[in-house]
């Protein structure tokens, strides 16, 4: 399917990318990061406009941010029901939880880039907790800007490395919320050692 879709991105171009970035937000697998790399690559070949690839990025995700809060915000309790009943959902959305309720606006903006798989659930996570909507949108789409200017901007500059750049940009994104699991989980099990008496 990502074969798919990436060979499509040459055919629809800036609409595919509006819907995947979109789509990403809610935490549908797609394979978006993969594809902003191809459209960079695109522009750098002058198949696809540069500034109308990074737009169509930008505000698919900004919209599907915003999407995924207002139903963290008023659907949240019985989808944080629903999803708990998968384990590692569970583990995403808890420690989403955690980087939004403890980090705010600064765990949203690294949400979107840094940590980019526990950001779908972030955007819930920030409605479940009551942040501020301008709060979450000023954050968000800050970090949105930084997703989409380094994966479209790797594309366009590695035009001709575009696999070894996406693995490589594929292989540090899962080791980053990898790690951000792991400490995580740490942190529970130090919580829950200290509150047992022996």
């Amino acid at each position: 399917m990502t074969e798919w879709m990436v060979s499509q991105l040459a055919v629809w171009g800036t609409p595919l990318l509006f819907i995947a970035t979109f789509l990403s937000c809610l935490a549908v697998p797609v394979p978006t990061s993969l594809m902003m790399l191809t459209a960079g690559a695109f522009a750098a070949a002058g198949d696809l406009a540069l500034m109308w690839i990074a737009i169509s990025a930008y505000v698919g995700a900004i919209l599907g941010d915003q999407t995924g809060f207002m139903v963290g915000r008023y659907g949240g309790p019985r989808l944080l029901a629903h999803l708990e009943k998968r384990p590692k959902r569970a583990a995403l959305v808890k420690q989403a939880r955690d980087l939004t309720d403890k980090h705010g606006g600064l765990g949203v903006f690294l949400s979107r880039w840094l940590f980019s798989p526990l950001g779908p659930y972030a955007n819930l996570a920030g409605g479940l907790v009551g942040m501020s909507r301008l709060r979450f949108s000023l954050w968000g789409a800050a970090g949105e800007a930084v997703w989409v200017t380094l994966y479209i901007g790797l594309g366009y500059a590695f035009a001709d490395q575009i696999a070894a750049t996406a693995q490589l940009a594929s292989d540090l994104s899962g080791l980053l919320a990898a790690a951000a699991v792991a400490l995580g989980m740490g942190l529970w099990l130090r919580k829950l050692w200290r509150g047992t008496k022996i």
